[in-house]
């Protein structure tokens, strides 16, 4: 009974000290469980760098400042000029844009060039072209056109304060695609024209062959389209061509106007704010952007006595076709003296 009674209590205290190391080790193992389990759920960050994970005492502007920093790091997406190297071309005035042409519009002198035949997107430049076209065909300018949902952008998703329903005359939907680049006005344009879109788009073409334009291509009359292409050696005549349409050089340089839509008055301004700026006599004027076009922009403008046609294409940033066009303003004012260089090709089919 003794025997029986030592090996009762060593069984015991067996158990006791069992029960006592597994308390112990277990909130250490399930711990462990727990953290193994969850990050085999996290996702697998997409950057080559690691991201580190932040402190729980990081306060919420940091973090902000964090997922802003990374966001700027996403690249934007590239222009065609850019995928072209066009870029890497240096020039004398160290222009942002990376294709330019200045031309006397009376002598028809290259007064300066930089890769000025690559053939690129025009974004709204294209307008000018729709202008032309609606110009010179002398429809009712007090004819009023409704938008409708054909007209609303399903290329690139833009905004317009234009809504479907909206009615307006053709002089308002011009005035507003010229100086504000509205895209249901321009498409409108086009889509009420006799014939229809596609008889308004094969016109824009044929005025482009008949202007001597052979790098030129359009597919719609608003410019959201990257297949809408052309070179500022062609540009430069198609701005020839709309300075001798008064009602284009009246509407693309208007400061603003002020549009009664239902029960609202919508404002519209200028998309080229040179046209308010008293060192500048602009005769014509646009600008265009989409992201494979780059910022772009077309002027007649007199400087220093000249009258000059100016075309930048795919310029790197929001402002740069602005402070482009300034340093050739600048360049010219001080070498007004010196005579340009004389292109024959280019004269004969830039208009007079």
């Amino acid at each position: 009974m003794q025997v029986s009674g030592r090996w009762a209590l060593g069984l015991l205290a067996a158990l006791t000290a069992g029960v006592l190391l597994a308390v112990s080790v277990s909130p250490t193992a399930a711990w462990a469980q727990n953290k193994t389990a969850t990050a085999s759920k996290r996702p697998v960050a997409s950057a080559v760098k690691p991201v580190q994970k932040p402190k729980v005492s990081v306060k919420k502007t940091n973090k902000k400042r964090v997922l802003s920093s990374a966001q700027a790091a996403v690249p934007m997406r590239a222009s065609y000029g850019q995928m072209a190297g066009l870029h890497a071309a240096s020039d004398p005035l160290d222009l942002r844009s990376s294709v330019a042409l200045v031309i006397d519009q009376d002598t028809r002198e290259v007064l300066f060039r930089k890769n000025d035949h690559a053939v690129l997107p025009i974004a709204s430049l294209t307008k000018l072209m729709t202008g032309l076209v609606i110009s010179e065909a002398h429809l009712p300018m007090s004819e009023m056109i409704a938008i409708t949902q054909a007209d609303v952008d399903t290329e690139k998703g833009s905004s317009s304060r234009l809504a479907v329903g909206t009615v307006l005359s053709r002089g308002d939907m011009l005035h507003l695609a010229l100086m504000s680049s509205e895209n249901r006005a321009a498409h409108a344009l086009g889509r009420s024209f006799p014939g229809g879109l596609d008889t308004f788009v094969s016109r824009m073409n044929a005025r482009a062959q008949a202007l001597g334009m052979s790098d030129t291509r359009y597919v719609e009359p608003t410019g959201l389209s990257s297949r809408n292409q052309s070179s500022a050696s062609d540009l430069a005549v198609l701005v020839g061509a709309a300075y001798k349409e008064p009602v284009l050089r009246e509407l693309s340089t208007s400061h603003g106007r002020e549009i009664e839509v239902g029960r609202r008055t919508l404002q519209y301004n200028n998309t080229n704010r040179l046209v308010k700026s008293a060192e500048w006599d602009i005769g014509l004027q646009k600008t265009g952007y989409i992201s494979e076009a780059g910022q772009c922009l077309v002027m007649q403008a007199q400087v220093a006595g000249r009258k000059l046609i100016m075309v930048f294409l795919d310029s790197a940033g929001k402002l740069s076709r602005i402070a482009d066009a300034e340093r050739v303003r600048r360049w010219v004012e001080k070498s007004s003296g010196a005579p340009g260089v004389r292109h024959s090709a280019l004269a004969d089919r830039l208009p007079g």
